[in-house]
């Protein structure tokens, strides 16, 4: 049994764009490779076709755990997320306050997490202290380098 993946309609959305791209080019091309290292020659001695055949195998492997969060992917109803508390799809702002440094995370599905966007998976130290938390709350969190507190200013959708 499969764990229930919740993403957002974006998230989704993206998530069928690459598997429909892996299966429609990326499986032709890598055919295409191992189809022209075999009329090589000698298999055994063919380091082309043996990295083609890997190549193979990890494009599989991806195609196979895409489809697989899809299958078991759950659609969260962005319209009905509550800002009382933090939650999952919920933009946070938070200040350090060791160095005073103010941040500000949406706290989205492990799948669509990207810092460059500020996009903070919920299953990170930082947003797993969050969940649940109001503004004006002082939450400490355990990091690699010890620990921090951070007060909750803002929760926003």
């Amino acid at each position: 049994m499969s764990k229930v993946n919740y993403l957002t309609e974006e998230g989704l959305q993206k998530l069928r764009k690459e598997l429909e791209h892996l299966k429609s080019v990326e499986r032709p091309a890598i055919s295409k490779m191992i189809a022209e290292a075999r009329d090589k020659g000698d298999l055994s001695e063919n380091a082309e076709y043996d990295a083609a055949k890997e190549a193979q195998g990890l494009l599989e492997l991806r195609i196979s755990k895409l489809e697989d969060l899809i299958a078991n992917a759950r659609i969260i109803d962005e319209s009905k997320i509550d800002t009382s508390t933090v939650q999952v799809l919920n933009k946070v702002k938070i200040k350090n306050l060791k160095n005073n440094a103010v941040m500000e995370y949406t706290l989205v599905p492990e799948s669509e997490a990207n810092l460059k966007e500020n996009k903070l998976s919920i299953s990170t130290p930082i947003a797993k202290a969050l969940i649940g938390k109001k503004v004006g709350e002082i939450v400490e969190v355990q990091v690699p380098s010890g620990l921090i507190k951070f007060e909750i200013l803002n929760i926003s959708i």
